[in-house]
């Protein structure tokens, strides 16, 4: 969320902006929230000037009373009333005039940073770097779903009967996997120096509005019938909401977290390869990791974080590239993002299973996160996340790239970091022989 005076001081700044993410229907939005704005400050001044008055004519009544003047006096008290009337009507007014500024403040897109490439949608994001060699295998990749069940790991069937479509049982070594790489993935953050949370797996809805626009809310979240309450989607958005309403001194930052949650999306529209399977479904574990600093330290926590997932994926021997997102790809909160990509030897192509971000100081307006420097002045903090693993897709990344053929059965090759989590097992063979029909 903008900054009102700022919006008032560069009206064509924060047009342009709206141009280079090519959303041209919010364009009306920066006039339509000045134009309020000065109503507001109006009737602000106005009921000032009222309220002034206010103590300085009760104190004329009183003289004039005792002077005898009823009179006057009496004439004196219907101003009163009237004003008081008046100044009722202004508040009213100033108080609806500032929820629809705010309401409109909501939707205009944030400033990108200078160094994001313009682009009109996804199909024209930048890769940045490659890391690791593409694996190349000399068989036939099953898809995932099929190498899990080579493991018998999954049940897909039972779980629609319980659940209905987008939800699967994982079982035996594929479940201890899943739950490895999690592991795994807390300590590797908690080895950078990020403290290790559980947070809410529900928050209200003005946690909901303070880090994500209403759009992705109503494409994401599922809301707990009658109460203020929702699934949350990923636990960034509880672990920021940690600090909402909070002064934070600025000698404790950076404050760095790593959470592990489940998470729960709608996930309206799934389609195509990528949707089949357990790329997109309703519910899934992940470990995430944000950070609240610094205005001027935010872009090098920003490549910090990126990199940690770099790292991470390449210590499982899965090959990744970074993919910096254009402007019309990022959400309205964001100010520069970085997707990182794994590569599929199924499909021939790099997929996502992270996405850093910087959204600046628009969570932290938006939840009144702020800061207190050493000179005793308040300003607004600057917040980040990225995914550290979301098993899901992150599984479907280790699976094929980690997995082997003998003409005769399937085994996985266990990374050495991921031994420790796995039993000390070096490798995993498939239950079930290879159908060669």
């Amino acid at each position: 969320m903008l900054d009102i005076k700022f919006i008032c001081e560069n009206p064509d700044l924060v047009k342009e902006n709206i141009k280079k993410k090519f959303k041209d229907s919010k364009l009306p939005l920066v006039d339509e929230v000045i134009a309020l704005y000065n109503q507001k400050k109006d009737a602000n001044q106005r009921a000032n000037e009222l309220r002034a008055n206010r103590n300085k004519i009760s104190k004329q009544i009183g003289m004039l009373m005792a002077q005898g003047k009823r009179d006057e006096a009496e004439q004196t008290k219907r101003l009163v009333t009237e004003q008081a009337t008046e100044l009722k009507t202004l508040e009213e007014k100033e108080t609806e005039l500032e929820a629809k500024v705010r309401d409109i403040l909501l939707k205009i897109p944030n400033i990108v940073d200078d160094s994001v490439p313009v682009g009109r949608d996804d199909s024209e994001n930048v890769e940045v770097t490659q890391y690791g060699d593409k694996t190349v295998c000399d068989f036939e990749v099953p898809y995932h779903t099929d190498i899990m069940a080579l493991f018998d790991g999954i049940d897909k069937e039972s779980a629609g009967r319980v659940a209905g479509e987008g939800f699967y049982y994982l079982m035996g070594d594929i479940a201890r996997l899943h739950s490895a790489v999690t592991a795994y993935a807390r300590d590797f953050m908690i080895d950078k120096g990020f403290t290790y949370c559980i947070p809410p797996f529900m928050i209200r809805s003005n946690v909901v509005s303070g880090v994500m626009s209403f759009e992705e809310m109503d494409a994401m979240m599922y809301k707990i019938e009658g109460e203020d309450l929702y699934l949350i989607g990923t636990s960034e958005h509880s672990m920021i909401g940690k600090f909402i309403d909070t002064i934070t001194p600025e000698e404790k930052l950076p404050l760095t977290l790593t959470s592990y949650s489940p998470c729960f999306r709608k996930e309206k529209g799934a389609h195509g390869i990528e949707e089949r399977g357990i790329y997109r479904i309703h519910q899934f574990e992940k470990q995430e990791m944000i950070v609240v600093c610094k205005p001027e330290d935010s872009m090098q926590w920003f490549n910090k974080m990126w990199n940690y997932s770099v790292e991470l994926f390449r210590s499982m021997d899965i090959p990744v590239r970074t993919l910096e997102c254009c402007t019309g790809d990022l959400a309205d909160l964001k100010i520069k993002s970085y997707d990182v990509e794994a590569w599929s030897p199924k499909q021939q192509k790099y997929f996502e299973v992270c996405s850093c971000s910087n959204l600046g100081d628009a969570q932290a307006r938006r939840l009144d996160i702020r800061i207190k420097g050493e000179d005793g002045k308040k300003y607004f903090a600057h917040t980040l996340n990225n995914t550290v693993v979301a098993p899901p897709r992150m599984l479907i990344a280790f699976l094929e790239n980690n997995l082997c053929f003998d003409g005769e059965y399937y085994t996985l090759k266990i990374p050495e970091a991921l031994r420790p989590y796995m039993g000390g097992k070096a490798e995993i063979k498939a239950i079930n022989k290879y159908n060669s029909k």
